[in-house]
């Protein structure tokens, strides 16, 4: 730590935060270095955390709700994305901010909000980054309800997403099951209401709806995409080839704007039902088959984030001193 930076680290009071630990992102046998380090460098920075690791039967949110009950305004997740969502549904429209140290497989969130760097530049950003208000989606499905900060998936992306996910984990068994899936996909008459007004009908292979511009590995749906605008952007893939569709898996530098087989909507809120029934995915997680309702929060959840947000060409001026996290 350089001299001014201990300068600091004297004159700033001591911050209170829940860390969030989740052994189990990413490289697990890591997980103690990484732990060690983190608290290191928290040190550092004058916060003084109350860690919690995660375990398999934890309920992330109650245990979030009861830290803010004890005044503990910072939350932290060290972990990856699915670790970030079971913790949204106790933070949104709460005073409470997230900071987030990726150490997950993908980092999507985390990514897309300028968090690109190790574990010391991650903490750091705790006490320098740039607070800001994002959009949070609620999706509803039969009985089940989640929040997702990425995306819904239906249909053909739902389908293959479990064995993408095992693939980039590393499982190349899961190539052929792939491959078959796309094959044998039919599509499905989607029936939808945009906004509660406009009525739309369409026979598609899949649907995106997405609250930010990069998923799965860092591929950027579209420039314009932004979690901060209050609005979910939907796109439609009805005259596209299977090929065509293979070939945005290949080639992430292509946006989705940039083919007329896709459609895109920009909306508050939609309902959407598939005929025959399309599975259903929220950051990944099964909701349910067939029908589904979708909503944006707007400025939902409070969030440290870096200075520039990953695809943002401008650069952003650094937060003023009310603008960052010093107790």
């Amino acid at each position: 730590m350089s001299i001014s930076s201990k300068i600091k680290s004297v004159i700033r009071r001591p911050l209170r935060a829940k860390l969030i630990f989740n052994a189990g992102s990413g490289k697990p046998e890591e997980s103690p270095q990484q732990l060690v380090s983190i608290l290191s460098e928290m040190q550092d920075q004058q916060i003084l955390p109350e860690v919690y690791t995660v375990r398999p039967d934890s309920q992330l949110e109650n245990i979030v709700r009861d830290a803010m009950k004890t005044g503990i305004k910072l939350i932290v997740v060290a972990g990856g994305d699915g670790t970030i969502d079971s913790v949204v549904g106790a933070m949104v429209g709460c005073d409470a901010i997230l900071g987030i140290i990726p150490i997950g497989t993908r980092n999507n969130v985390a990514f897309n909000l300028g968090i690109t760097g190790d574990i010391a530049n991650s903490v750091a950003l705790l006490r320098n980054g740039r607070r800001m208000k994002i959009d949070a989606g609620r999706a509803h499905c039969g009985h089940s309800r989640r929040w997702f900060l990425e995306a819904v998936t239906l249909g053909l992306l739902s389908d293959l997403y479990p064995m993408a996910d095992d693939l980039q984990h590393g499982d190349l068994a899961q190539i052929g099951g792939l491959l078959s899936t796309l094959i044998a996909a039919t599509p499905s008459k989607m029936r939808m209401i945009l906004d509660g007004h406009k009525h739309l009908d369409m026979l598609a292979h899949m649907m995106l709806i997405t609250n930010m511009p990069f998923l799965g590995p860092h591929f950027q749906i579209s420039p314009h995409v932004s979690f901060k605008d209050g609005c979910l952007d939907v796109f439609t893939f009805s005259d596209m080839s299977k090929l065509k569709m293979i070939s945005y898996a290949m080639l992430p530098q292509v946006g989705l704007l940039d083919d007329f087989g896709i459609k895109h909507y920009r909306v508050k809120h939609l309902n959407i039902r598939s005929i025959p029934r399309m599975a259903l995915l929220a950051d990944g997680v099964q909701l349910g088959e067939g029908s589904v309702s979708v909503h944006i929060h707007p400025r939902a959840l409070t969030v440290m984030a870096g200075s520039v947000l990953t695809g943002q060409l401008a650069t952003l001026k650094l937060p003023n001193p009310k603008q960052a996290l010093d107790g």
